[in-house]
């Protein structure tokens, strides 16, 4: 099983973390100039790199902008919830996980991803049902971050709340109806949980989380679009972990 990652940093990207790369389709005339560093790699990794047509380029992309480089690879593997845990404690800090609630447009997951590694964050975790999983649109969105930040799928998020409560991980979630996350304290062990693009955090999840806390907003509009949300709590948290 393989899958395709679209664009020339996503793959640079994934170059350099070591994935698994079966082949790199090219555009013709275009094997020079800014890809020079890309190709060079990939053949010093020995990965085959192929001239395309841009008529097979934009079929494969299916839409997306290609950049003129496609590489194929195999498809991304999950981790564990564990797997996240454990990578915060080789860094020796309280964890700071990002736990997604039915998020179903990629580019706002791939968005999410690429702020959940600007920030440091030790994973990502999603359901296995209801949610967008990782897909060539996530990994262009993310801007390569798909490769550094690992992403956990869990049968139940609830049940996986309550096991991260049971490490010592505060869960917050973020919802208009909480207090406004100035005035909360964000730091320490932290989940912060994003609810779904239309309808937020389901009510049994929300139900789970240790308190709740909102953006304030002062315009005519009262909402973000899910990973604008997600980038402001998770830089909140970041500004109150460096205070």
């Amino acid at each position: 099983m393989s899958d395709k990652i679209i664009g020339r940093n996503p793959v640079m990207e994934a170059i350099k973390a070591g994935r698994e790369i079966d082949k790199i389709l090219v555009k013709k005339g275009e094997m020079g100039g800014s890809l020079i560093p890309l190709i060079k790699k990939a053949k010093d990794l020995k990965i085959p790199v192929i001239e395309a047509d841009k008529v097979k380029l934009d079929t494969i992309s299916e839409g997306e902008n290609h950049q003129g480089v496609i590489a194929y690879v195999a498809a991304h593997s999950y981790c564990t919830v564990e797997d996240i845990l454990d990578n915060a404690r080789k860094k020796e800090k309280a964890p700071f996980i990002i736990i997604l609630d039915k998020i179903t447009d990629p580019h706002n997951f791939g968005s999410i991803l690429r702020t959940a590694n600007c920030v440091g964050a030790d994973g990502v975790i999603i359901p296995k049902r209801g949610s967008v999983g990782i897909s060539d649109v996530v990994a262009k969105t993310s801007a390569g971050a798909v490769e550094y930040t690992p992403v956990a799928k869990v049968t139940n998020i609830s049940q996986t709340i309550d096991n991260l409560k049971k490490e010592g991980i505060w869960v917050v979630g973020a919802e208009a109806c909480g207090d406004v996350m100035y005035n909360t304290d964000l730091k320490g062990s932290i989940a912060l949980v994003v609810g779904s693009e239309g309808e937020g955090i389901s009510h049994l999840v929300k139900e789970k989380c240790d308190f709740l806390c909102k953006i304030p907003m002062y315009g005519e509009i009262n909402s973000l679009n899910a990973s604008v949300a997600a980038a402001v709590m998770m830089y909140e948290i970041v500004r109150q972990r460096e205070i």
